[in-house]
């Protein structure tokens, strides 16, 4: 698949960063609510989208990626990649009206990671996933990061990836990558899943926990796991990887059913959904940021006893 980039090495690098930041930048307080985030231009006055326009991986290396950052550490509010709307802008899930907010599962706030997506991965609805017998939940791949930084929405950081965890959600495979800041103080001890629980035990039971509680308080059942909730291994992952961007590249030639996933791009020069700079600009300007969602924003301070309940 050709890209069309304009700029190579550390200038495109540096780009890509400032436009994410400025495309998918949150309204602050006293704006709108963060459910409307909407489209800016970045210092070139161009649009991208988060999904198809930002490589997968870094340069040529094995496990070196770029992930797109949708939530802080610590924070509560459900952002994540728009699939279905036009160039795929950064905001928040709304259910039933009302914006969403993760529930706190004492002793934790918020998500326990930054937490984000690898861009041009797709889990496809349609294919069955050989080792968890369950198809994909139509999203691209999630992302953990574990390193020491509290990150920003729309920050796009270089991982590298640890390991794996398939949590099975509604009956979807809803996979769960392991990762680490390249630019962490600490990136250079951590090679594999193994590492993670040597130099941060009790990480990774802790994402156990989070995942199977975290819709609980909404009344949801917990989530299961494939392999018994066992985090697989870096070259699992990898291969994982490998798998769900070829799924994504399916999806952007339209050799598959993307059913509502919006592919529309303006870097794919072969892809059908390929667009100019100038069509990107109308398509965003004719979206207006609605800010008539409801807020639930009390759950962010509210803390939900369930570890304690189920005796973890």
């Amino acid at each position: 698949m050709g890209l069309c980039w304009r700029e190579r090495g550390r200038e495109r690098d540096r780009e890509l960063e400032t436009s994410m930041r400025e495309i998918h930048r949150s309204a602050a307080p006293g704006h709108p609510p963060l459910g409307c985030a909407r489209n800016q231009e970045n210092e070139a006055g161009h649009y991208i989208s988060p999904f198809h326009d930002i490589p997968l991986k870094v340069d040529s290396k094995e496990n070196l990626f770029n992930m797109v950052v949708e939530v802080p550490r610590w924070t509560n509010a459900k952002m994540e990649i728009a699939t279905q709307e036009p160039l795929n802008p950064i905001k928040q899930d709304v259910k039933d009206g009302k914006l969403r907010y993760v529930a706190n599962i004492f002793p934790h706030k918020g998500y326990i990671w930054n937490y984000g997506a690898l861009p041009q991965t797709w889990e496809d609805p349609h294919r069955n996933d050989k080792s968890t017998d369950c198809c994909g939940d139509d999203d691209p791949i999630d992302v953990c990061e574990i390193g020491s930084k509290v990150l920003s929405r729309g920050e796009v950081i270089c991982v590298k990836i640890l390991g794996i965890l398939a949590l099975i959600d509604q009956g979807e495979t809803d996979w769960k990558l392991i990762a680490i800041n390249v630019n962490d103080p600490d990136a250079s001890k951590f090679h594999d899943i193994d590492d993670v629980q040597k130099y941060k035990p009790g990480y990774l039971e802790a994402t156990i926990n989070w995942f199977r509680f975290y819709k609980v308080p909404e009344g949801k059942p917990e989530n299961q796991f494939a392999f018994n909730g066992e985090f697989k291994n870096k070259a699992f992952a990898l291969e994982v990887i490998k798998s769900t961007h070829e799924c994504w590249k399916a999806l952007l030639m339209k050799k598959c059913d993307g059913g509502s996933i919006n592919c529309t791009n303006v870097k794919i020069c072969d892809s059908p959904f390929h667009c100019t700079q100038e069509k990107a600009r109308s398509l965003v300007e004719s979206v207006s940021p609605s800010i008539s969602k409801e807020s639930n924003e009390e759950e962010k301070d509210k803390y939900h006893m369930i570890s304690l309940i189920c005796g973890i």
